[in-house]
């Protein structure tokens, strides 16, 4: 088992400890029911020292929450990253948000500019992955009893430390692990984690605009925002 593996098992077994009240009524953890497609993904491009680690908040119900890929629209995950595998689901399921794995017919916006962004710039994922991966900070998806997606930023306080005391470790061991030089969080949420838990990082810890239909910036083009914000932070891409 690799250093990676075995931080994220870690992760998952403190996690999995965790109970959360209103406004939380389902918890869905990819990284556990659909961990056969995240093991491929991990050991086909985690390996070796990173240029920059890109830290998204959490999962997508129609991204990670299908194929275990952070940002995982099904199409870009099946035949650009390369990674397919069966997915199963969690105990308990919204019947507004089931799992149906690679089988989803419904695209995740966010993956959609961020892998098309990638694949447009680096042709290969091999090419993009042999400087850059892309991971989640917390790798559960939270529901309200709606159905309405709960990002850990609009959580109660007391709720958000429950998720940062183990997250933060997490994020610790894999910065270590990967020696990335740069530490982007994908919105500014991700970027706060990172600087929270690596005071003393000796690169460059920043942030670019979130590929979400609910940042109006990204609306007007996220690749060209996305590209200049990255030539800012002094990652070349040429």
């Amino acid at each position: 088992m690799s250093k990676l593996n075995t931080i994220f098992d870690e992760l998952c077994e403190e996690l999995a400890q965790l109970t959360f009240s209103d406004p939380v009524a389902y918890v869905y953890n990819p990284l556990e029911y659909a961990r056969k497609p995240w093991d491929l993904y991990i050991k086909k491009y985690a390996q070796g020292p990173k240029e920059a680690l890109f830290l998204g908040m959490n999962p997508g119900p129609w991204g990670m929450a299908q194929t275990g890929i952070p940002f995982g629209e099904v199409s870009f995950v099946r035949d650009w990253v390369g990674v397919e595998a069966e997915v199963g689901a969690p105990e308990k399921l919204h019947p507004k948000k089931p799992v149906d794995g690679f089988a989803c017919k419904r695209s995740e916006v966010s993956g959609k500019r961020l892998w098309g962004w990638a694949q447009e710039r680096f042709g290969t994922a091999e090419n993009f992955f042999k400087r850059f991966l892309v991971v989640n900070y917390c790798p559960l998806l939270f529901l309200h009893e709606t159905g309405r997606n709960l990002t850990p930023e609009v959580m109660p306080k007391a709720q958000q430390k429950l998720i940062s005391d183990i997250c933060d470790r997490a994020l610790v061991r894999l910065i270590n692990a990967l020696q990335p030089q740069f530490l982007i969080g994908v919105g500014r949420y991700a970027e706060k984690r990172c600087q929270e838990v690596m005071p003393d990082f000796k690169g460059t810890i920043s942030y670019i605009s979130h590929p979400s239909p609910a940042n109006p910036k990204s609306n007007k083009g996220w690749a060209p925002l996305v590209e200049q914000e990255l030539a800012e932070i002094g990652i070349a891409l040429a």
